[in-house]
């Protein structure tokens, strides 16, 4: 396998530090190179009518498939084992597969969303890496699927996940794997090195939520790792795990899930009920804080993350059975609101000026990410079962994972 030595922006060093660098159109990680929804390389016209290009079952979960160099790896339970997939991008034939017995029993308030996995492998130079319903941390080779090392949290925390199960979705700073490992109250955002998972650094100052982390590099400090925990948000430096900032925040039943987005010196959060809200991150004779700059409490995020373009912030609020939105990120005023019902959850790409919105009834819509009023352009069916998993965007199409299988549905213009 041939892997692309091509560098990357400035920006995204610390996310690919690990050795080889991956192919400038991977989708190796949760929403994208830079885990802000953005598309890197046009897609195809997603005006067209789509065509199914084949279709395998993988098993249940809500983990997103991630590519790299021409290979789709999926994680999901199939029966009581989570498994890592292997498949060929051209044409869905499994190339390996890991499996391990993960018996799981869900909170009786969530069985509807099955028992994972909910979160999306990370794949960094010759490694995918995995964390599993329960909580258990993986890292395999990636051309062969042979296990390199694992973690499991068990005596060294209460729980080993959220009460609904583990759903942040690790990441690569330099040479390591950080994760927020734990559960309920008691966890830890630690850094394991890639190599043979040595524990690098850890910071234990709460226990996970479900939300993912971002890196920052905010005013004239070093980057951060920027996310939302049980109760808290919090900057920590990406490199050491140093708390640098951390203000309160919580949702009903612990229920923190939001990815952030960042613009300019501003972090734009959301919650289930609290609306979305931006801090403003300074370091002041050698303090860092995090001041609320503007709070819009009219567009409340719950599991959907937002994304950005040219200054304009879209997402979907919990509100009216799910409605789009747009914000003005500096200022935080609402520029539109769609009619409601468009879906419990959404998961949203900006690829282009083109605001891509993936929604758990299986419909694909496409429009103008702009200040205009939100008039899709285009309609797809692209599964008949709920799609929970975010869509990772390919060359010449799509991966789409809905209650058990992936499919690959390519676009005629």
């Amino acid at each position: 396998m041939r892997l692309d030595t091509r560098l990357r922006p400035a920006g995204l060093a610390l996310l690919v530090a690990s050795g080889l660098l991956l192919g400038a159109a991977d989708w190796s990680q949760w929403r994208g190179p830079n885990r802000s929804g953005h598309v890197g390389d046009p897609l195809p016209v997603l005006t067209g009518k789509p065509t199914q290009a084949w279709k395998v079952e993988v098993g249940e979960g809500h983990s997103s498939p991630v590519v790299a160099d021409g290979v789709v790896y999926q994680h999901a339970r199939q029966g009581e084992e989570e498994v890592v997939l292997a498949l060929d991008l051209g044409t869905g034939h499994q190339l390996w597969r890991q499996a391990t017995s993960t018996p799981y029993q869900m909170n009786p308030a969530a069985v509807a969303h099955g028992k994972g996995p909910k979160s999306t492998p990370v794949v960094a130079g010759t490694r995918v890496c995995t964390l599993g319903i329960s909580g258990a941390l993986s890292c395999f080779d990636r051309v062969s699927g042979r296990l390199l090392w694992r973690h499991y949290f068990e005596g060294r925390f209460p729980t080993t996940a959220p009460e609904f199960g583990t759903a942040m979705s690790p990441m690569v700073v330099g040479d390591a794997l950080v994760a927020h490992v734990g559960g309920l109250e008691e966890g830890a955002i630690a850094a394991f090195r890639l190599e043979d998972g040595v524990e690098v650094w850890r910071w234990s100052g709460d226990g996970p939520g479900y939300a993912s982390p971002v890196i920052a590099t905010l005013g004239d400090g070093p980057p951060q790792l920027v996310t939302q925990t049980r109760a808290h948000l919090v900057g920590l430096d990406a490199e050491s795990g140093q708390l640098l900032w951390m203000v309160p925040f919580e949702t009903a039943y612990d229920q923190n899930s939001v990815t952030p987005v960042v613009f300019g010196d501003t972090v734009i959060f959301s919650g289930l009920d609290q609306g979305t809200f931006a801090l403003r991150v300074r370091r002041e004779a050698g303090s860092w804080t995090a001041t609320e700059v503007w709070r819009n409490a009219d567009v409340p995020q719950y599991m959907s993350s937002p994304v950005l373009h040219d200054g304009l912030l879209f997402g979907l609020s919990h509100l009216k059975r799910g409605q789009l939105f747009c914000l003005d990120a500096a200022t935080g005023g609402t520029v539109w609101l769609s009619e409601g019902r468009i879906g419990v959850n959404a998961s949203l790409l900006l690829a282009g000026d083109r605001l891509v919105v993936s929604t758990t009834d299986g419909v694909l819509l496409v429009g103008s990410a702009s200040r205009s009023e939100w008039q899709p352009e285009s309609r797809h069916e692209i599964a008949t079962t709920p799609v929970w998993a975010h869509p990772a965007p390919v060359r010449d199409g799509i991966l789409v994972k809905d209650r058990t299988t992936l499919a690959l549905w390519r676009f005629e213009g």
